[in-house]
């Protein structure tokens, strides 16, 4: 079968009548997948081994686990779709990617409660405003926040040993759009390194650390909604994260408390760490606004 056409006759199969939007993605990754055997010219082995990746990074993935987004995110593949859909107009906070350790369902929480379940970690108190462009604060704004613990496994990743909800939880600000909770210091940490993704990091010549960092999604009625990190200053891997996620307004001081006076006030026998920020929600008309425009 001759090459030089083969592409527009596999585009050309395509209905009528298919979904215009369908229609331009499945000619863009036809005509790209294409485009790169083409240029690679891979033996029927390496396309043999592409497939079994594939097959099994989604047999690795379940409701736990999700591989597949590992992958998207460590080729930097998730970054550039957050940008592309993020696209700041009135100075909101930038976000970045969910990760594959995001669950449903964490604890509601009041405000200042402690989302550590388990002991262990140096104490962290957290806090900050929820605000709109325009600086006024958003009310009963809800935070879903979760991270790693000081070892840097997620609880859902030792389902045995940690207790459920721990370094999780979903707490909404107060009529000042203020926000706080305790926890622990997270910890940098490898993105799992015994599957499909971690093989291809190592084959690349690459390391699997992600620097400290905290999860929120911030949403709020009438605003978009947020998923960003809050990245610990001074940590080893923010030049080099395995997933790109790092953004400079992100990076915000855990500054370490060693008075004794402070240590006692806040019922503590150790230091402690406090960080603040401030997240800035768009209004939901400016994302809509961005979206007519594209189309």
């Amino acid at each position: 079968m001759p090459t030089a056409n083969f592409t527009d006759i596999v585009l050309s199969r395509m209905g009528a009548d298919i979904d215009p939007r369908l229609r331009e993605v499945m000619t863009s990754i036809i005509s790209h997948v294409h485009a790169i055997v083409r240029e690679v010219e891979p033996t029927q082995e390496e396309w043999f081994q592409a497939i079994m990746f594939l097959t099994r990074t989604g047999q690795l993935s379940d409701d736990v686990r999700q591989e597949f987004i590992l992958l998207s995110d460590t080729m930097g593949v998730s970054m550039l779709v957050d940008a592309i859909n993020n696209r700041k107009g009135q100075g909101g906070t930038e976000s970045t990617v969910l990760g594959p350790f995001y669950a449903a369902g964490s604890p509601e929480l009041p405000l200042g409660a402690n989302i550590a379940r388990e002991p262990g970690g140096q104490p962290c108190f957290l806090s900050g405003h929820v605000r709109a462009p325009d600086g006024s604060p958003i009310a009963g704004a809800r935070l879903d926040v979760w991270h790693s613990n000081s070892h840097g496994f997620y609880n859902v990743q030792q389902l045995d040993t940690q207790p459920s909800g721990n370094l999780r939880g979903v707490f909404h600000t107060d009529a000042d759009g203020r926000w706080w909770f305790r926890s622990i210091m997270p910890s940098s940490y490898p993105v799992p390194e015994d599957g499909t993704v971690g093989n291809l990091l190592r084959a690349m010549g690459r390391h699997a650390w992600r620097p400290a960092h905290v999860h929120f999604i911030i949403s709020a009625p009438g605003f978009q909604s947020l998923t960003t990190h809050l990245f610990v200053n001074g940590d080893t891997y923010l030049d080099s994260d395995a997933v790109f996620g790092v953004k400079d307004s992100l990076i915000v001081d855990f500054v370490r408390h060693m008075d004794a006076r402070e240590i006692a006030e806040r019922g503590l026998s150790e230091p402690f760490y406090t960080a603040e920020y401030e997240f800035v929600l768009e209004p939901a008309t400016v994302a809509a606004s961005r979206e007519a425009v594209a189309v």
